[in-house]
């Protein structure tokens, strides 16, 4: 009988042994999922807007595609609410993310098919023509402006999830209202451009037209290479602000948003600057000689070196 009572206690040993390995290695993965959620991991350039429980995190390649719907869209001359419509639709379909798969032969920010007439896999990857097919099918909806989120989005994606799209409203609404500029400087961002190539006046201004159109294209450009000086002093372009306070804000929270993809170091408008080396993203005063000059009523990008 002892030999038969003792003979189990290895075996239970041996159980609780492979359970408590197993539960390490659950709370393990467990850590490293909350360390690396889409927003990236602990000191990796992030961006958010809101605060508190009204906070929503995300990465500068999310960022950059959300200030893209949101130039498009007001550029069009449509309303927040349009912008927050658009938003939500993208944060379900693609978290904000330009993928070339989906389900089916889906693609995009807003996973639109080609078979299904949205255009070609190669118009429906970028981000400025994706986001405008999109409007384009908003508009023909009748009052979409007051029509609940989740009816609006759906007439124009005909999803098989429709009512997953309210979840985002929240988090769309955070965004629009900066990217609208509704909300002054209420875009936060660290971007990592202290080495790499130097900021692309050119570029920069390029991607201003393509998303905001011919009024957006900076009056000036002084400093670097392209303007025929040393590489090694930084390019700075003056964005016009033709319209109220609020366009400003939208072109400046714009230039933070794609800060990392466009390679810009430093963003000034309204008596505030932004600067990609800032550990905190956030916005500063400046100095009130500074914030006085003519150049306070537009926005002033300087690029990194």
């Amino acid at each position: 009988m002892g030999a038969v009572s003792d003979s189990p206690r290895p075996a239970r040993r041996g159980r609780l042994a492979r359970s408590a390995a197993a539960l390490a290695v659950l709370c393990g993965l467990a850590s490293y999922i909350a360390v690396h959620q889409v927003t990236g991991s602990k000191g990796a350039p992030r961006c958010a807007v809101g605060s508190g429980a009204d906070r929503y995190e995300f990465t500068p390649e999310q960022a950059s595609n959300a200030a893209t719907i949101a130039a498009v869209g007001t550029s069009r001359g449509l309303p927040e609410r349009a912008v927050t419509i658009a938003l939500a639709t993208a944060l379900q379909e693609s978290a904000l993310r330009n993928i070339d798969y989906g389900d089916r032969d889906s693609l995009g920010l807003f996973q639109q098919r080609p078979s299904m007439g949205w255009g070609t896999p190669e118009q429906i990857m970028d981000p400025v023509y994706s986001a405008g097919k999109f409007y384009e099918g908003l508009e023909k909806v009748p009052g979409y402006s007051r029509l609940p989120l989740t009816v609006a989005a759906q007439k124009v994606q005909k999803s098989g999830f429709p009512q997953a799209y309210a979840k985002h409203e929240p988090d769309a609404t955070l965004l629009s209202a900066a990217l609208t500029g509704r909300t002054p400087a209420a875009l936060s961002c660290t971007a990592d451009v202290r080495e790499g190539r130097p900021g692309d006046p050119a570029l920069v201004r390029k991607e201003l037209v393509r998303a905001f159109g011919e009024t957006a294209a900076p009056t000036s450009v002084s400093g670097g290479a392209s303007a025929g000086r040393s590489a090694a002093e930084p390019a700075v372009l003056v964005v016009p602000v033709r319209g109220p306070e609020r366009r400003g804000w939208e072109l400046a929270q714009w230039a933070v948003a794609r800060s990392e993809a466009l390679r810009v170091a430093e963003v000034s408008y309204g008596g505030r600057v932004w600067r990609a080396d800032d550990s905190g993203g956030g916005w500063e005063s400046l100095s009130s000689s500074a914030a006085g000059s003519p150049a306070a009523s537009s926005v002033r990008l300087r690029l990194a070196r």
